[in-house]
């Protein structure tokens, strides 16, 4: 990968200087069509955007707000998100690249002060204009619906407000459900979810809608967070609290991962106990080579990608006029997207990973001028 350097906005306010591009980017030999890397003119706080792919259409991915330890942390993770992101439009069906926003947070997200945040947003939004509707973002994690439209004031490449999509979290979680159903069916015999044991790793957003749906379904449900007030929440769901430190080896049917990505990597997963790997972080697997181990250890790994698509589904009809019951009939198909890539994975004796994956290519292959 060719180093970025990261370049200071100068200035009166909405102003900024010019971004440091850079073309068909090769990071762990996958091409980027861009990477746009800059200090905000207000904030002094490094931000990037990276497309991966406008193939299919306008690259959309939501923006992360994070502390990183050095901007090159960042870029990594905007670079393989934003990759993720083109697998995810292409395998759902969407006339939609595949790319991610970034922040680099000076310290806690979440103890920002409002004008701090405002500030960022702002400068982000700036960043998002530039590149002239090549790159449209949304919410993700450490970001909200007041952060779009904080946003949409310097720019209208912006999804996920208010008077459209919203949050697009309550999509996401009926999307893992739905996909849940289809690995717990191909694993079980039955999409019957009561009385199997479900393990919920972060309740944010996106975790703590799918613990509620997951309760309601009737499944016995423990749940961890980082976060230790939020054990209360958990309590109130009548799940059981775990240690975050216990979690990835809880026996279990289900295991969700919902916080960040990297959960499962060389050393971790010789301690999993689940049946099934369904969750709704990106990026779950520190590498994807660990697709082939899990299945070798019977463990059911359901690519991230398809089963966490519906948030972005959810966003993308805003684009198209904001339609809720039809963004909802697209969001519970994901369990019969699920279903394919599973038979297919069983007919080729492949790994589920590689038939979703091969789904998405095949589709952006398609669009591919002779």
């Amino acid at each position: 990968m060719r180093l970025v350097e990261a370049v200071r906005g100068a200035g009166h306010e909405g102003a900024s200087a010019p971004p440091h591009r850079v073309s068909e980017l090769e990071h762990e030999g996958l091409e980027h069509e861009e990477l746009v890397v800059r200090h905000g003119a207000r904030s002094g706080v490094p931000m990037a955007v990276a497309i991966h792919s406008t193939v299919l259409g306008p690259a959309l991915g939501g923006l992360r707000l994070w502390h990183y330890d050095t901007v090159g942390s960042a870029i990594d993770d905007v670079l393989r998100l934003a990759q993720g992101m083109t697998l995810k439009a292409a395998a759902a069906g969407l006339d939609l690249g595949g790319g991610k926003g970034v922040i680099c947070s000076p310290g806690d997200p979440h103890s920002l002060s409002a004008m701090s945040r405002r500030d960022l947003m702002l400068d982000f939004g700036d960043l998002v204009e530039s590149l002239e509707g090549r790159y449209i973002t949304a919410e993700d994690v450490g970001t909200g619906t007041s952060d779009m439209v904080t946003i949409a004031q310097r720019t209208s490449h912006v999804t996920g407000l208010p008077d459209g999509a919203g949050d697009p979290s309550p999509f996401t979680a009926i999307g893992v459900e739905s996909a849940m159903r289809a690995c717990v069916e191909a694993r079980f015999g039955s999409t019957e979810l009561r009385g199997l044991g479900v393990v919920v790793i972060g309740l944010g957003h996106v975790g703590a809608r799918l613990a509620k749906r997951l309760r309601a379904a009737g499944v016995r449900l423990e749940i961890c967070d980082v976060d230790v007030t939020k054990r209360e929440l958990a309590e109130s769901l009548g799940a059981r609290w775990i240690e975050s430190e216990e979690a990835i080896g809880r026996k279990c049917d289900v295991l969700a991962p919902c916080a960040l990505g990297g959960l499962i990597d060389e050393v971790s997963i010789d301690r999993l106990r689940a049946g099934i790997v369904c969750g709704a972080a990106n990026n779950q697997l520190a590498d994807d080579g660990l697709a082939e181990e899990l299945e070798g250890r019977g463990i059911l790994y359901a690519p991230d990608f398809l089963v966490n698509a519906g948030g972005l589904i959810s966003v993308y009809r805003e684009l198209h006029g904001y339609d809720e019951d039809r963004a909802l009939e697209l969001v519970l198909g994901i369990e019969d997207k699920m279903r394919a890539a599973l038979a297919a994975a069983s007919a080729r004796a492949i790994t589920p990973l590689d038939a979703a994956r091969e789904l998405a290519l095949e589709r952006l292959g398609a669009a591919v001028p002779d």
